[in-house]
């Protein structure tokens, strides 16, 4: 593959990842809502059972059903056990945590990304990229203010470690995922991580189900919807560029949040919050730009 390739594939990655995170917000504003009427675990089996039926018709028109047992199940398996255990502590983070909070915790995700993708994706990280991604995680920190009472109040909870716990599982599926798509096809990624998540998540909540009520059908319709779409689309992101290139576009959540709090919850973040959201942001957006002259740079240099 051309650098010019690569940089082009980066790009398109980074579209996924920004659609994808749009997705995924609406998804966790519906999670924190069913959080307080149904246990982790039933949320995160509902979460598969309902994305199901789209997952088996977009298989069936894509005509994909002969990719999706050829497949390398160590990596799936490991990618359903993560998925279960991921959504569960991050349904228990939103739900003790606003949507803002729970995100700029989640953030170390990338970084996490970015480590492991040295080691098992053997990429090579660019300098540039360790720089942004680490100016990204300062502002990570002062929308935080991790010192003092807000320390206690961020980490030290149930919440708060829950979802740090939920962002370590995440990195390590993202990689896993990233190994997996070199073989495997998109349709296989996304069916295997749903069943498992509808059987595997279904029959350890199954002791304590609560009966599901008539009232919440808008919001499973919901959830399987955003879920399979944002599912969709950040198997592509990871798909077609380096981890590294594209984790980072995650902190756009925090704008997501921030909305979300405002919009439904009628709460807004400190100001420290959005003084690091605009570092967070500002990185992002000079790894969108440099991507970008890499690309332009390049394809200028590889016309005839």
């Amino acid at each position: 593959m051309t650098v010019s390739h690569l940089a082009a594939g980066n790009l398109r990655s980074i579209t996924f990842m920004l659609i994808a995170v749009g997705f995924f917000a609406l998804m966790d504003a519906v999670l924190k809502t069913l959080s307080a009427t149904y246990p982790v675990l039933q949320i995160a089996a509902l979460r598969g059972i309902t994305a199901l039926p789209l997952v088996l018709l977009y298989i069936a028109w894509r005509g994909a059903w002969h990719t999706v047992f050829r497949v390398r199940w160590p990596l799936h398996v490991l990618r359903g056990v993560l998925g279960i255990t991921m959504l569960s502590l991050f349904t228990l983070g939103v739900r003790e945590l606003p949507l803002s909070a729970a995100y700029t915790l989640f953030f170390i995700s990338p970084l996490l990304i970015t480590a492991l993708s040295v080691p098992v994706l053997k990429e090579r990280v660019p300098k540039a990229h360790w720089w942004a991604i680490a100016i990204g995680f300062v502002g990570v920190l002062i929308a935080l203010r991790p010192s003092g009472e807000d320390l206690q109040a961020g980490f030290v909870t149930l919440g708060g470690l829950a979802t740090l716990g939920a962002a370590a599982c995440y990195a390590v599926a993202a990689v896993a995922g990233r190994l997996a798509s070199r073989t495997d096809s998109s349709e296989s990624m996304v069916l295997w991580m749903m069943l498992f998540m509808a059987v595997g998540a279904g029959a350890m909540a199954w002791a304590g189900w609560v009966p599901i009520r008539r009232g919440d059908a808008l919001l499973l319709l919901a959830l399987a919807v955003t879920g399979f779409c944002g599912q969709l689309a950040i198997t592509e992101a990871f798909r077609h560029g380096q981890a590294s290139a594209v984790a980072p576009f995650e902190y756009s959540a925090l704008a997501w949040g921030v909305g979300l709090d405002w919009l439904i919850w009628q709460s807004l973040p400190s100001s420290h919050t959005w003084i690091g959201a605009a570092i967070i942001v500002g990185s992002g957006l000079y790894l969108v730009r440099r991507e970008k002259r890499i690309t332009d740079v390049h394809a200028n240099a590889d016309h005839p």
